[in-house]
């Protein structure tokens, strides 16, 4: 079992060396104190508060409806589990598109509230002055390029990104942009491996991948996939690690047999 930086904190700086050295990076997502417990304790590098809590916590189709006030909750809750990992908050759609002012208040609000480590944006060109205004106020931002849900309407659909010379070239331009104005890792989403491979070398900050090859950095995945508490999502690059679905659900079948049956509680478990 490979277990990194015994225990201690993980900072932008720790996230750069392991680049450096040429460590990988294993990020996974987290939205409540029981699991991120969990995550902190197996020594995982970073935890992401995504606005993914949109459809795994809330069951939303899309990450669009999360609001800021919910996103704090959660990485509230994420941050008092955590002793260890860098924790990262998704900025929820509508909290910095196109307003850099709008865009400083909510990511204060996420580090003040929350006391989480740094925020993540999606987006390149489009969004740099929101970046750079966070940046100057002393909040690490990582960025999020590729498939970037938060524009799901206007991709239309959730397939693979960048495939064409146009939108790599773009994807190109905007890691650079993101890394010369300051922000200390990018996430590469859905995203040709060979592309993600050549965007990563050419980075001297650290990228982190999901469905975007082996080239990357790092990799994240969102944790209830991963652990197969849902089954209906089943993308090429996620690895389901149990199939906690079939085993909670074996579970609360036998609970509910053994109230029926009045096994439970026996003599042993009262009082």
């Amino acid at each position: 079992m490979y277990l990194s930086h015994n225990a201690s904190l993980v900072t932008t700086h720790v996230i750069q060396e392991m680049k450096n050295r040429g460590e990988k990076i294993a990020m996974l997502t987290a939205y409540d104190y029981t699991m991120a417990k969990i995550l902190d304790e197996s020594n995982i590098d970073i935890i992401l508060v995504g606005d993914s809590a949109s459809n795994v916590m809330a069951g939303h189709k899309t990450t669009l409806p999360i609001t800021l006030d919910e996103m704090i909750i959660y990485a509230s809750s994420v941050v008092r589990a955590v002793s260890h990992a860098m924790v990262v908050v998704d900025m929820p759609f509508g909290t910095y598109q196109g307003n850099s002012k709008k865009a400083l208040d909510s990511a204060i609000r996420i580090m003040k509230e929350t006391g989480a480590n740094a925020v993540k944006m999606e987006g390149g060109k489009e969004i740099l002055e929101s970046v750079e205004r966070i940046l100057c106020a002393g909040i690490p931002v990582m960025g999020h390029l590729g498939l970037t849900p938060q524009s799901i309407n206007k991709f239309g659909t959730y397939v693979v990104r960048a495939k064409d010379e146009y939108e790599a070239n773009k994807l190109r331009e905007d890691a650079i942009l993101l890394q010369e104005k300051g922000v200390f890792s990018i996430v590469l989403e859905k995203i040709p491996a060979a592309l993600a491979s050549e965007v990563s070398q050419s980075l001297r900050i650290p990228t982190i991948g999901i469905g975007a090859g082996q080239g990357c950095d790092g990799q994240v995945l969102v944790l209830q996939d991963m652990l197969g508490l849902s089954n209906d999502f089943s993308p090429r690059f996620l690895r389901r690690y149990n199939n906690l679905y079939t085993s909670i659900k074996d579970s609360v079948h036998a609970y509910i047999n053994d109230v029926k049956e009045m096994d439970f509680p026996n003599e042993t478990e009262q009082y």
